[in-house]
């Protein structure tokens, strides 16, 4: 590849990189006022979904990433809230749903596709479809400070997650997760705790029943 060309090329992405920035920016900025709180220097990339944006707040230094879907649901009986915390970042197409409460604390880590969410839909009517069922399991879902939850995480309601924990990818969280732990697998388990005794394996595929 010649010079020209490959200057060309980088100067091509650097173009790209400011506009996707700039677009994210301004529409953030012109975005703000009507969520419960938008804190400085942060940013919604562009495509997103919002709903109930009234009552999300988000604080400072907080990144969304492309494709998320950010939504807060009210009906008879409850109107959930969002809060995502400072410094946070979000990948990409995450989902965070609340209808009661979702609290996502300072400098969490979001990888790709994670999706967390404190209702789940009613399913045992056999005469109605999902769809037409609303929800059930309406629990407050809290991620504390610091956490790290890998690609394709489901947290479930109910769930809390302490300060510093980690949830290893296509981890599906049913139960709390204690502070500065590492939890893995479908249903998730813990299998180590930072700085203190480690807990026991998980045993070989094999031998799992």
């Amino acid at each position: 590849m010649s010079r020209a060309r490959a200057a060309l090329g980088r100067s091509a992405v650097g173009c790209y990189r400011l506009f996707v920035r700039a677009r994210a920016k301004t529409f953030s900025t012109l975005t703000a006022g009507a969520f419960a709180s938008f804190g400085r220097r942060s940013m919604l990339e562009l495509p997103i979904r919002l709903v109930g944006e009234e009552r999300i707040a988000v604080g400072d230094d907080v990144y969304v990433g492309a494709g998320s879907w950010l939504q807060t649901l009210e009906g008879p009986g409850y109107a959930g809230e969002l809060v995502v915390g400072d410094g946070t970042a979000i990948a990409g197409s995450c989902v965070l749903s609340a209808a009661v409460s979702v609290r996502v604390g300072r400098r969490v880590l979001f990888a790709r596709n994670v999706y967390v969410s404190d209702h789940i839909h009613a399913y045992e009517d056999r005469t109605r479809a999902v769809l037409d069922q609303g929800f059930d399991r309406l629990e407050p879902v809290v991620i504390g400070d610091g956490a790290w939850l890998g690609q394709n995480v489901v947290v479930c309601p109910g769930v809390t997650i302490g300060c510093g924990a980690v949830v290893g990818a296509n981890a599906v969280v049913t139960e709390d997760v204690p502070a500065y732990s590492l939890a893995v697998g479908a249903p998730a388990r813990i299998v180590r705790r930072f700085g203190v005794e480690e807990v026991a394996p998980l045993p070989p595929a094999a031998a799992q029943t």
